[in-house]
């Protein structure tokens, strides 16, 4: 019975520090895997909830550059297919020269701002794709001593629908989106960006919320006006 308790508890130091390293959010969630020894249920609702959250942000990715492709062409002459795997999944650590090595909210203002003149979808994802992990500890990949603290994954819903609000609402000086995404007129209709992105902000919100009763840890409530919508900051 000794043996057996110490050989369980060398698994769970094992899986600890490997869960440091940020894994592709498209490897392999096999429960009958040894790591699965050292994880609660709700440890694998948080592997489901960012690696989900992930794979929405690759279908976004993708999207946006098909909309947009004069964004593509700021930072690769290969289709769009290659740079999202790049952005996704490059050797790269989420620092880019064209966006100052800027991640989640400060790569987020970029897109907004139109003195830059870089690629605008690669702004977007990357502060998005760094908010996300932020809120989770830079992590992918969850374990029975692993902390996460509900407020930051509730304020990276909050921040997804400034971004919502920001794509639809804010204009260059000569009247033209930041980026193009959703189109509604009298011959189209297209909401498929909305509706990913509300996958994202539905399956964060759940997660944040049912995080928060797990570890009785209250979430503060942001209220924004539409004139003063700020990307809210992390703890």
């Amino acid at each position: 019975m000794f043996h057996k308790i110490f050989y369980l508890i060398i698994l769970i130091f094992i899986s600890s520090c490997s869960s440091n390293q940020i894994k592709s959010p498209t490897s392999q969630y096999d429960k009958s895997s040894v790591n699965q020894f050292a994880k609660t249920d709700f440890d694998r609702m948080a592997d489901l909830e960012i690696r989900e959250n992930l794979q929405s942000l690759e279908i976004l990715a993708l999207k946006f550059y098909k909309r947009n492709p004069n964004q593509l062409k700021k930072t690769t002459q290969d289709d769009a297919e290659k740079m999202v795997n790049w952005i996704f999944h490059g050797d790269h650590s989420n620092e880019f020269e064209q966006l100052q090595n800027k991640k989640d909210v400060e790569s987020l203002n970029l897109v907004f701002d139109e003195s830059f003149n870089g690629d605008r979808v690669l702004a977007l994802m990357i502060g998005l794709k760094t908010m996300l992990l932020k809120s989770h500890g830079n992590k992918t990949d969850f374990y029975l001593f692993d902390k996460l603290d509900p407020q930051n994954i509730y304020n990276v819903a909050r921040n997804i629908e400034v971004v919502l609000w920001k794509l639809s609402s804010k204009k260059m000086e000569n009247g033209e989106p930041f980026l193009i995404s959703n189109s509604i007129n009298e011959n189209e209709q297209n909401l498929s960006f909305e509706r990913e992105f509300g996958k994202i902000i539905g399956r964060t919100d759940y997660f944040a919320y049912t995080l928060s009763e797990k570890t009785e840890r209250t979430i503060t409530r942001a209220v924004q006006s539409v004139s003063t919508r700020l990307f809210l900051p992390f703890i």
